[in-house]
């Protein structure tokens, strides 16, 4: 009987094939190889035949050195924390990749000195926002406030309500970032209320400033009251309002959502907020405030070490001057429109074997943001059985599963996905 293991094609002849050797360019040889190699097994244990080993090396590698897949996101969730926030503009992935080489992040090309790093990201961000005096971008919303609590309350206090006491998720508590920074938290008020008072009873020589979080996650009703933000105008130390989700000015489909413009006119000395939520950009933290405050901030330490590179300066400054983003997009989606395209892939599945029906939904906006909103949306409602293998297909498809249904919401996917999600429930039925 022949050895099984003659059979098995060397390492050196299965990379000098050309389409192998034109994939150990492109992904890299240790990848490459590593994919040889368990072909090769798949052949001393007889699941494979020599011939196709080539055809089954290149069917096993990625398409890219990297393992991220990007996920059809039909959830309804318009800002899915676990699926990366905010979907980026095609506007900010190409700068991205006009980024992505040597480029002019912090030289003055017409002096030929060092220039101001991400000057443009900062001239758009500022001009978004005019009622900031100046503006700074570090590397997430949690850096800005860490950033802020440092250099304004390091080993004095930070007066917070105790209902704005919050846990944002995965164990991540506000207190216990803030008490990191070595600053000390004087609570005020109840779990439920809260006034001005007991804001101006707390405030002292040790006080370095007053914080208002926005609860971005959670709604409070019933016996309730809160302090905004023109009340505590001239309390004689700062005020810094973390807003959380990244919006910069009002918008009609979230009327109760805070904004940057408005905080800042308002009376908020200092505010605080996230680039990859509802301002639909990269992940970066925001902060905008007075000139003397802000340049304050920029030029502490600490600065250095959350500041942003190239690539998110570039995706922040295209999200911001270029056309509206994927995150705008489906907050204004016509509800109709939504009911149009379900009823339309719903029949087109139908007419294909599968038990899609068009139901009316309900998206929300997620990752942190208005909290309680709800957006009217429409589904292609499919067998539950559907979920776990679309999970699992090429490319991913994330529903929810409900009353014992698998929902494809659309609100979040643009209408130019249409066709690969359903060529993603049809590759499913014909598994």
């Amino acid at each position: 009987m022949t050895d099984p293991r003659r059979q098995v094609p060397r390492t050196d002849a299965v990379l000098a094939e050309a389409p192998i050797a034109a994939a150990a360019l492109r992904l890299g040889r240790p990848l490459v190889k590593q994919a040889v190699a368990a072909a090769q097994q798949r052949v001393r244990d007889g699941a494979l035949d020599p011939a196709g080993i080539v055809d089954a090396v290149l069917a096993d590698l990625p398409m890219i050195p990297a393992s991220l897949r990007p996920v059809l996101n039909a959830t309804g969730v318009l800002l899915h924390t676990n699926l990366g926030r905010a979907p980026l503009s095609a506007a900010a992935v190409d700068a991205l990749g006009s980024a992505a080489g040597t480029s002019d992040v912090e030289l003055d090309l017409a002096t030929g000195a060092r220039g101001r790093r991400g000057h443009g990201a900062l001239d758009a961000l500022a001009a978004a926002v005019p009622a900031a005096g100046a503006v700074h971008v570090v590397n997430n919303g949690a850096a800005a406030l860490v950033l802020a609590a440092t250099a304004l309350a390091a080993g004095r206090e930070i007066v917070i309500a105790r209902g704005e006491m919050v846990e944002i998720g995965d164990g991540f508590r506000l207190p216990d970032l803030l008490a990191s920074t070595g600053a000390r938290l004087r609570e005020v008020g109840t779990t439920n209320r809260v006034t001005r008072d007991d804001y101006a009873a707390a405030i002292g020589q040790h006080t370095g400033f007053v914080l208002k979080v926005h609860p971005s996650n959670f709604v409070v009703t019933g016996f309730t009251s809160s302090v905004p933000l023109d009340e505590l105008r001239g309390i004689d130390v700062p005020v810094v309002a973390d807003i959380g989700s990244g919006l910069l000015a009002p918008h009609p489909a979230l009327p109760d959502e805070p904004d940057a413009a408005t905080s800042l006119r308002q009376g908020a000395d200092l505010v605080t907020a996230s680039g990859d939520k509802l301002l639909g950009g990269p992940q970066a933290g925001l902060l905008l405030g007075g000139t003397d405050l802000v340049t304050g901030l920029r030029r502490h330490p600490l600065a250095r070490a959350l500041r942003v590179d190239k690539l998110t300066l570039a995706a922040l400054e295209a999200t911001l001057r270029g056309p509206d983003t994927p995150t705008a997009r489906a907050l204004t989606a016509d509800p109709a429109a939504l009911r149009r395209r379900a009823e339309r892939l719903s029949a087109e599945l139908t007419a294909l074997g599968v038990q899609a029906v068009p139901c009316c939904s309900v998206a929300t906006v997620g990752g942190g943001g208005a909290p309680g909103v709800e957006l009217p949306s429409a589904a292609v409602s499919l067998p539950e059985g559907y979920a776990a293998p679309l999970r699992g297909g090429d490319p991913p498809v994330l529903g929810r599963v409900e009353r014992g249904r698998c929902l494809l919401d659309l609100r979040a996917l643009q209408e130019s996905a249409d066709d690969s999600l359903r060529a993603a429930v049809l590759a499913v039925r014909d598994a």
